[in-house]
């Protein structure tokens, strides 16, 4: 990690916020233009919140910086939050679907983005071999308390795909509440179907368009960043992208991913099979 002002770095980015707070985006956007300055590898999510502004472009991802720094100060509380406060349920519904297809066991799976171990609890006793990786080692530390996994790992899931020395392959992964913090989704599709074997499964949620996508439909991209600062893809986008990947789509369902604002959050959940 670049070594910045920690102190500077939080001044610019109250500043900042308060003045998106009280309407005055293009104030807000200096601020933000300036915690960029202090900190380019971009710890408070800078670029994401220039974006939602619709004063800057949107970003390839999130960042592993945002994402690590957002989730260690969250893990604590985070069940409390995500679930019980704000309504997740994405695991479960993950977990439902695939019972609904008629998939009940696995062989070997890999969840990404593994977080505090929800997913892992859902499939419980329904993979002889559970893998999991996450940013964040303080989720980590948590989902190994919980003893849903053989194996974790830290590190970013696109890496972890790439480099991962273990050539098995997998016959399930799964992304819950992880592709809100990517932008273009080919990468990753491409590289989960080369970790799959084949006929093997792809389980992930994404967030759609709903009131605070920053530019509608996301243009000619097919995703944008909205107001809460996540990812939104739409449907056309995502099956276009697994399409392309060479995935089957088994399921494609509407899921309410969690309350935000008091609102329900739309998204999708989709089960996906490598090859044809």
């Amino acid at each position: 990690m670049t070594a910045f002002d920690e102190a500077a770095l939080d001044a610019a980015y109250r500043k900042a916020l308060a003045a998106e707070k009280a309407g005055r985006a293009e104030a807000a956007a200096t601020g933000y233009r300036a915690c960029l300055e202090i900190d380019p590898e971009d710890h408070v999510g800078a670029r994401l919140r220039l974006a939602a502004l619709g004063l800057g472009e949107a970003p390839a991802s999130a960042g592993d910086a945002y994402v690590t720094t957002l989730f260690d100060q969250q893990a604590d509380a985070f069940e409390d939050i995500l679930v019980r406060q704000l309504g997740y349920g994405v695991p479960g519904l993950a977990a439902e679907a695939l019972s609904r297809l008629g998939f009940e066991h696995f062989d070997r799976g890999l969840d990404l983005g593994c977080g505090t171990g929800l997913v892992g609890a859902a499939l419980d006793g329904r993979v002889d071999e559970m893998l999991g990786v996450d940013l964040s080692e303080n989720m980590v530390e948590i989902a190994f308390d919980g003893g849903a996994y053989d194996h974790l790992y830290i590190g970013e899931a696109l890496e972890f795909l790439e480099e991962f020395e273990e050539v098995e392959p997998f016959d399930l992964i799964l992304a819950a509440d992880v592709l809100p913090y990517l932008g273009d989704l080919s990468p990753l599709l491409a590289r989960v179907a080369g970790r799959l074997a084949p006929e093997g499964l792809f389980v992930a949620s994404t967030e759609t368009f709903g009131e605070g996508a920053s530019n509608g439909a996301g243009g000619e991209s097919g995703f944008a960043v909205g107001r809460d600062h996540r990812f939104h893809h739409g449907e056309d986008y995502v099956r276009a992208a697994l399409e392309a990947a060479e995935f089957t789509i088994l399921a494609f369902e509407p899921i309410t991913v969690r309350m935000q604002e008091g609102r329900p959050a739309p998204g999708h959940l989709f089960v996906a099979r490598r090859g044809g």
